[in-house]
């Protein structure tokens, strides 16, 4: 299949990491905005793979594993009413809430279902039309645009027994909050493609100047990464801070036109809350007061719902690049695939769930 070839090749693969070798100096810390990049970068060992001192720090770029406990809780008191068909992507069924997670409604006798689109359910909607249907609409702005035009639709066709459980949240303003902590040590951004192939790059040059750090937009096979890194590293030698794509075959400068548009008619920016790190302003979608009334949050009457985080998962502390999974008392021990205390052990994109999954032999081992 087109680019999985191309750009896994261990031949190409090897000169790029040796041209990151010949240019690094000094060491250097980047982070990787996105959860898929991390994956690739540790099922192919891409790490350790990089002179000594260039340390890649895993970002909060897992669109599950920034769901804060809150927005799950409210998931679940909805998910359990008997009037409702709750419908969610897969990976959100094993998140932990504060006492329990969708399965767990569902082996209860809730009506929670499992959907491959937003328009899936719109579907099961229009089909039954005595039940309440709700979407979990989660992610970046890589999943809002079928999200938004879903809304849009069952506005259009006047299907009121639907409604959106929203929970957007935005990358650039989380690229800020992660330089403005007092804590951070990212020198360069590796930027996620599938973001900026809906919202372009526009966003990103202000945060390179602001914070003089470099950012490459990248894509997530091991070429892509590799070409990445070769590139934010030699703007890091060189002494520049500027806005670099290194993924031009997906990533236009003005992105997606139309999926913006449907973006901005359904959607508002606001404050949002990010599971581990806390709240980021200006950092998510909420419905617009035009499609107040597809809004699950106020059709339920849940928005005063408020949890706390548990005391012994350190997912936060991943997600702000603080810790490397295996840094935690609970990894493989009270928290595993099969029981986990965190979204970061349940997500596909999950740092620890990575780490897990093709590291963890390696650290016992150690």
């Amino acid at each position: 299949m087109k680019y999985l070839d191309e750009f896994s090749n261990p031949d190409l693969a090897r000169k790029l990491i040796q041209e990151i070798h010949s240019i690094t100096t000094r060491p250097w810390a980047l982070m990787e905005v996105c959860g898929g990049q991390t994956h690739s970068i540790i099922r192919h060992g891409i790490d350790q793979l990089l002179p000594e001192g260039v340390e890649m720090i895993h970002g909060p770029g897992c669109p599950v594993c920034v769901t804060p406990l809150e927005i799950i809780d409210k998931a679940l008191a909805i998910a359990r009413r008997p009037e409702v068909i709750f419908c969610s992507f897969g990976d959100m069924l094993r998140v932990p809430g504060s006492s329990e997670d969708l399965f767990h409604v569902k082996s209860a006798g809730g009506d929670v279902r499992v959907v491959y689109s937003p328009l899936d359910a719109l579907a099961i909607a229009r089909d039954n039309p005595d039940r309440e249907v709700v979407f979990f609409g989660i992610g970046f702005e890589t999943t809002a645009p079928a999200n938004a035009m879903t809304v849009h639709q069952a506005h259009r066709l006047g299907i009121d027994n639907f409604s959106l459980l929203v929970s957007h949240v935005l990358v650039p303003p989380a690229m800020s909050a992660i330089m403005d902590s007092p804590t951070c040590r990212v020198q360069g951004f590796l930027a996620a493609g599938h973001v900026c192939c809906v919202m372009g790059t526009s966003e990103y040059p202000a945060v390179a100047e602001k914070y003089k750090v470099p950012i490459v937009v990248t894509g997530f096979e091991p070429l892509d990464i590799l070409e990445g890194m070769r590139m934010t590293i030699l703007q890091l030698e060189e002494g520049r801070h500027e806005l670099e794509n290194a993924y031009a075959r997906a990533v236009p400068e003005a992105g997606n036109p139309a999926a913006m548009a449907m973006l901005d008619d359904v959607f508002e920016v606001t404050d949002r809350t990010w599971r581990g790190i806390g709240m980021i302003p200006r950092s998510g979608w909420r419905l617009a007061p035009k499609y107040r009334d597809f809004d699950a949050e106020y059709r339920f009457e849940v928005r005063d719902i408020h949890t706390a985080e548990s005391t012994l998962c350190r997912s936060g502390e991943v997600l702000q690049g603080l810790i490397k999974p295996h840094e935690c008392a609970a990894f493989g021990k009270e928290c595993t695939p099969r029981k986990p205390l965190g979204a970061t052990m349940v997500s596909s994109e999950g740092a620890c769930a990575a780490y897990y999954t093709y590291r963890r032999l390696d650290l016992v081992e150690a």
